[in-house]
């Protein structure tokens, strides 16, 4: 196997306009030892037909077409066809930087590390950016700190798309049976998860070399589906039910669950989802589950499931001094 080969991943559904200006900035990597495996998930627009003109310009793309299944199932294609090293993903409709695979290859070797990341940046349709984070700062992980900097959100993004694996952890990943593919949203936490906890050793490097493309239709912007509420919570109830073992994991996992049932109690479109996930939270401070939580986050949580309108109000307050709630708009 060549140690310097790198498969990059690439999940394609109806992103025709767009498949061309990430095509491009990863044919344009200073590393060029790469395979471009490019899944087309059943796109009904002319996505299929573009990737099979790159796939004729350029060897280094692999064009692969398959039934709609989702982007689990279109990322799972990619790996079983992927011969590198070391593997990474891109979304379709985002940009990598030249020297992204390049930085995150060296690092993993100087640092004999398993997973190599860096920062990213949020770039919306004005042109305005939000870095994550920018600091310049390198950082090693092992084990337990890479998975608590992971579920707290702590330099450890959820997204799968700004960091490069050692194979070895993906031909775990594939054979694990927690690994749903019928997961759409936060699948790709559920897998980091899954990949940390496989991991050695980390290292972060707080350069944003990944270009997160907002756009009108994706998943972050478009319209809350049921499916959007759900997976979120099924994916942290899965993480709270693994670092069962673990007081400082579980506590990390049990404060991102809370958060997600909140949310979901507070959201007004599906009142069924609503009165469920405030079912849950009853449940949960009735077995003393609160207590494992940050206190600002345990009296949030003891407010939302026992003062309901209270909660709504200050939630309210804090998204218009913030404009949290309009982080996405487009």
């Amino acid at each position: 196997m060549d140690k310097d080969l790198i498969s990059i991943i690439v999940p394609a559904y109806n992103i025709q306009p767009y498949l061309s200006r990430c095509l491009e900035s990863l044919c344009r990597q200073t590393h060029s030892n790469l395979e471009v495996i490019v899944v087309d998930d059943g796109s009904t627009d002319g996505t299929g037909r573009l990737l099979d003109d790159w796939a004729s310009r350029d060897s280094r793309i692999i064009a692969i077409h398959q039934p709609n299944g989702g982007v689990t199932r279109a990322r799972r294609s990619g790996m079983e066809r992927a011969s590198g090293a070391y593997i990474g993903f891109v979304d379709g409709d985002d940009v990598a930087e030249p020297d992204m695979f390049e930085i995150l290859l060296s690092d993993a070797k100087t640092y004999h590390a398993d997973i190599a990341h860096c920062g990213y940046q949020m770039v919306f349709p004005d042109g305005h950016i939000d870095y994550y984070y920018g600091s310049g700062k390198v950082l090693e992980q092992d084990q337990q700190k890479g998975i608590i900097d992971l579920l707290e959100g702590k330099l450890v993004e959820p997204g799968l798309c700004n960091k490069l694996y050692h194979r070895s952890l993906i031909e775990r990943l594939m054979q694990d049976p927690r690994m749903d593919d019928k997961i759409r949203i936060n699948e790709d936490l559920l897998m980091n998860f899954l990949l940390f906890s496989y991991a050695h050793k980390s290292i972060f490097r707080d350069e944003c070399k990944y270009h997160y493309m907002l756009r009108k239709g994706s998943a972050a912007t478009s319209k809350p589906q049921p499916y959007k509420l759900l997976d979120p919570q099924r994916v942290a109830e899965i993480l709270c039910r693994e670092t069962a073992g673990d007081p400082q994991q579980y506590s990390a996992a049990l404060c991102r669950y809370i958060r997600v049932l909140m949310g979901n109690t507070m959201q007004k479109e599906y009142p069924e989802i609503a009165r469920e996930a405030q079912k849950i939270l009853k449940q949960q401070q009735k077995a003393g589950q609160f207590k494992h939580l940050p206190v600002k986050e345990r009296y949030m949580a003891i407010l939302s499931t026992n003062a309901k309108p209270i909660y709504r109000v200050i939630r309210w307050l804090y998204e218009k001094i913030t404009r949290i709630d309009h982080k996405y708009d487009v």
